[in-house]
């Protein structure tokens, strides 16, 4: 089962998603980097706040907290409690001290000419501390003793009374995380949409370039050539290709003058032969003179054809391709052949048919001919239309296959019709598959003797 591929198939939508991905990371790096600065703010403000209240003795401020959203403190009303003197132990059981605050909070206190007998730091739930909730009165008890806040004790040398100080943790700034997203989204509007512009300036001549040579490969037209656009190097491209398609149209043409030339003047005195060996009175001697003009104007014809099928004439035409292959074999089995029409399912494609049959009957007469018999079947696998034609003959050395397509190739080294002919049947038939955006595949049978010769045809 094949895997789906759900990247973007066009240079544009690999290009955008590329540097979305890259624009995405970069971003949630940046996002990673700023909400640690924000921390490490916040840790460095709570801490120097509570050097602050342990040097100064002064009042701890506690807001109420938003209704709406518990981590965020309304403005206009606070509550004023005092820097906490006992002689207990700030720390209560089941609490662990928190030692790289006690360090960073250490390091102020000594900048600030107060170096501590001993210092204490945790963080303690704002309801858990008796001290907060003795001073708040009713509903502030409710309203104010939700979230955290950090607890610091002091002790001075010389003394045996703790200074503690509070300070409520704050948790990160929801107007922070929105703020990212926005940056964000204004990042990718800005460069996506500009790259996307940019991209789309460099790929739209080439995607029209793209569809001008699938065209010019059709048909070898000159006409709508494209006119120069894009960047400097796309116009380049595309002044280079459209002298490149008037000269290979140049050489097309003149080899179609050639070879109209060469049919011409080799058929003419091919029919005067055929006139002239009437007279020769030997019956055998003119049969094999016969035969021999024949086979010339044969190999002539499949010349001829081979240098007109990569320039057809006539349009496609949705065929029926059961119905073509019934036709096909019937005629052989008219006259006798051994052909055997197999099983086939019901595809219809846009084809040239009478050039398909050409290269039909080039592949059932190689089977015939070397195999004794030939099987034609049709199925549809996957995306292609494939007509399989088999034969028990005694099959291919696997190191010819490939040297056989090639033009005047053959299995044997006579160029006997009845052995085979010019050897332009196989090329022949590769080359009309091939002007159907098909191909044409030889292997032999597998656990019996044969071949196999399958022309496959995309489906629409």
């Amino acid at each position: 089962m094949a895997k789906r591929n759900f990247l973007p198939k066009s240079l544009l939508g690999q290009m955008l998603l590329a540097v979305a991905l890259a624009l995405l990371v970069a971003q949630g790096i940046s996002a990673f980097l700023q909400y640690r600065n924000a921390e490490q703010r916040r840790e460095v403000f709570a801490a120097n706040s509570l050097a602050f209240q342990l040097v100064t003795e002064a009042r701890f401020d506690i807001r109420p907290r938003d209704r709406r959203d518990p981590n965020t403190r309304v403005r206009g009303r606070w509550q004023r409690l005092q820097i906490e003197r006992t002689a207990e132990q700030p720390v209560h059981a089941g609490e662990t001290r928190d030692t790289e605050r006690e360090e960073m909070l250490h390091s102020i206190l000594l900048d600030q000419g107060l170096e501590p007998a001993e210092l204490v730091v945790v963080t303690r739930e704002v309801a858990n501390d008796p001290y907060v909730m003795n001073q708040l009165q009713g509903s502030e008890r409710t309203e104010w003793g939700r979230g955290q806040m950090l607890v610091a004790g002091l002790l001075r040398r010389g003394e045996t009374e703790w200074t503690v100080a509070r300070w409520p943790l704050a948790g990160p700034d929801p107007r922070q995380l929105g703020w990212l997203i926005g940056q964000t989204l204004l990042l990718y509007i800005i460069l996506v949409g500009g790259l996307a512009w940019l991209l789309r300036r460099i790929t739209r001549p080439i995607a029209a370039l793209t569809k001008r040579i699938e065209h010019f490969g059709g048909s070898r037209e000159l006409g709508g050539q494209l006119e120069p656009s894009g960047p400097d190097d796309t116009r380049r491209l595309i002044v280079a290709h459209n002298a490149m398609e008037a000269r290979i149209a140049a050489l097309l043409d003149e080899k179609d003058v050639m070879l109209g030339a060469i049919g011409h003047d080799l058929k003419t005195p091919l029919a005067a032969l055929r006139v002239r060996i009437e007279s020769v009175e030997d019956p055998g001697e003119r049969a094999k003179m016969a035969r021999s003009i024949e086979d010339i104007t044969r190999s002539l014809d499949d010349i001829l054809s081979l240098a007109r099928v990569g320039r057809p004439t006539d349009p496609l035409e949705r065929t029926d391709m059961s119905a073509l292959l019934a036709q096909v074999v019937e005629e052989y089995e008219d006259m006798g052949e051994p052909v055997e029409l197999a099983d086939t399912q019901r595809i219809a494609l846009p084809v040239r048919a009478t050039w398909l049959r050409r290269a039909l009957r080039n592949l059932i007469g190689n089977a015939v001919r070397y195999g004794d018999r030939a099987r034609v079947s049709l199925s549809r696998e996957a995306l292609h239309a494939v007509i399989r034609i088999e034969d028990d003959g005694p099959g291919i050395p696997e190191g010819d296959i490939a040297r056989l397509m090639e033009p005047f190739a053959r299995g044997e080294s006579s160029r006997n019709r009845e052995t085979g002919g010019a050897g332009l049947g196989l090329t022949l038939a590769k080359a009309i598959a091939e002007q159907h955006g098909g191909t044409v595949v030889l292997r032999n049978r597998e656990g019996a003797s044969g071949l196999i010769a399958e022309l496959r045809l995309p489906l629409d």
